[in-house]
């Protein structure tokens, strides 16, 4: 007679999003591992006197969700500091800086998260001015959501004015407005950046926010934060509540080398990952680099159809060094030109006796305006094309696209044809905002009608395709006996009511057979 499991959850709609996609009743849970799907009344004969038995309720359950690209500790930010996502002006901005300044000491920064000036009837970003009235003795800064943006105040001005490059500041009348791009950011990143301890707090806020939206494993992008050292920590104390695969900068090459780590070295909850760079900035910065010039440029702009943070010959030596000692590799590209550069870097470091770039699953992250060409080359190169469905929100009629990049717009975010097309899609969320659910609901529901997903398909991106970017298909991404058995369970069907997705809730997640949220 089999051994009892030690979980079991009957009488539900359980999708495997396997290939094909089985519809079951109920599975059953033993030492964290998925071991049989079936239904209820099957499913039921492994249920023993100490198995914790869950009635689903006809709700329904998946794999859970694995975010392939995101920043945990900005998403802890958002929580621990000012939420400037909700803002819909910059008077609100403001006034929410002011709420945040009124709880911090005398000596701390007012740091604010989110802000997104493309929702705004007065579309603008932050400005000094702003932000000297939040507070003028204290450094305010308030970052854009995608964190290639910041807003200072003139004590944060005046503190970094000789390290901060000109071309990172923009000037009225001669003046700084307040703006930093790009690099520009970096000293402040440097002076905000929490200790050990208040990373925890961040970290453990941040964790139970994924666990809320179903979130069972997420692949964080860190650069000079103690959050790999918490993740350790919780892992060693068996609290870590989602699986992390933490992917490392270009800058920590040397020492991943030298300590022996390697891609997929870890644990079952942490592992390393890729080795990241930038090569372009982003097209609410004006930064990401593109072949025709953007349709918005400011008159004085130095470079009308963007910039590189990382140029095409110095991204070409970061994936040969990273590819020979082994590495995955992963390339913030955006704009069109930028997304050709890492094609190009892929392309070459696959000449022997380096490794072929499909066997090492280098991934390109963002791919928001791909070219045929291009969508051919990352089939052809068997990269991930890692992206951000959320992103759709500024491809409406009127939205951030349109105001950048103009006609340009239809050939974003390109889901259908890279999937068509054989690329291997992985979703995730740049934490704008860190929600699963949210971008299913765009990639069903895309603006632009022939590049819509199907809801298995959106759904395979966030759990399938995000774990296969991970090296992860075998362990993760399908409720299948064998697997580990993470799920997220869901109040309705996204598959009865695909206009309304977003608005579906997440009623209980389970990370290797553990409840780790209920609803």
């Amino acid at each position: 007679m089999s051994a009892s499991a030690d979980r079991v959850f009957l009488d539900g709609e359980v999708h495997t999003l396997a290939d094909p996609d089985e519809t079951h009743e109920a599975v059953a849970v033993r030492d964290g591992a998925v071991v049989r799907v079936g239904d209820s009344y099957d499913v039921r004969f492994l249920a023993g006197a100490e198995t914790d038995v869950v009635d689903l309720d006809g709700r329904v359950l998946l794999p859970g969700f694995v975010d392939a690209h995101t920043h945990l500790t900005t998403v802890g930010r958002y929580l621990v500091h000012a939420d400037l996502s909700g803002a819909d002006s910059p008077s609100d901005a403001v006034d929410l800086l002011a709420e945040r300044a009124a709880d911090c000491g005398p000596d701390e920064w007012v740091l604010g998260y989110g802000y997104d000036e493309s929702t705004w009837e007065e579309e603008r970003y932050l400005t000094r001015a702003d932000l000297d009235a939040v507070d003028d003795e204290r450094p305010v800064v308030a970052f854009r959501e995608d964190m290639h943006v910041a807003s200072a105040n003139s004590v944060v001005l005046d503190r970094f004015a000789d390290e901060v490059p000109a071309d990172c500041l923009p000037t009225e009348n001669g003046e700084p407005t307040g703006v930093l791009l790009e690099e520009g950011i970096d000293p402040v990143y440097e002076a905000v950046e929490p200790g050990p301890a208040e990373t925890r707090d961040i970290v453990e806020a941040a964790l139970a926010d994924c666990a809320a939206k179903g979130i069972t494993g997420f692949h964080d992008m860190v650069r000079n934060s103690h959050a790999p050292r918490v993740y350790r920590e919780l892992d060693a104390a068996d609290a870590l509540t989602a699986r992390v695969r933490i992917n490392y900068w270009t800058d920590h090459l040397d020492a991943l080398a030298e300590t022996g780590l390697t891609t997929n070295a870890g644990s079952a909850f942490v592992q390393v990952g890729a080795v990241k760079s930038y090569t372009d900035g982003s097209f609410g910065g004006r930064t990401a680099k593109l072949s025709e010039p953007y349709e918005d440029a400011p008159p004085d702009a130095a470079d009308a159809t963007g910039q590189w943070v990382v140029d095409p010959e110095e991204l070409a030596e970061h994936v040969a060094a990273a590819t020979a000692e082994g590495f995955q590799f992963t390339a913030h590209a955006i704009g069109d030109v930028a997304i050709d550069a890492v094609l190009d870097a892929y392309e070459t470091a696959a000449e022997p006796p380096v490794a072929d770039p499909g066997e090492a699953r280098h991934r390109v992250e963002h791919v928001e305006l791909a070219s045929d060409e291009a969508i051919e080359r990352l089939a052809a190169t068997g990269a991930v094309a890692s992206v951000q469905p959320n992103f759709l929100k500024w491809a409406d009629a009127g939205g951030l696209y349109e105001s950048r990049i103009g006609d340009r717009t239809a050939e974003t975010n390109r889901y259908r044809d890279l999937l068509d097309a054989g690329v291997h899609l992985a979703f995730g969320s740049d934490g704008m905002p860190m929600d699963p659910l949210l971008g299913v609901h765009w990639a069903v529901n895309a603006p632009a009608a022939a590049q819509r997903l199907s809801v298995t398909e959106a759904l395979r991106a966030y759990t399938s395709g995000a774990a296969y970017a991970g090296f992860d298909e075998h362990r993760l991404g399908t409720v299948e006996p064998g697997k580990r058995a993470d799920f997220a369970v869901l109040e309705e069907s996204p598959w009865e009511n695909p206009e309304g997705i977003r608005e579906i809730d997440v009623t209980m997640t389970v990370v290797d057979g553990e409840v780790v949220y209920e609803r």
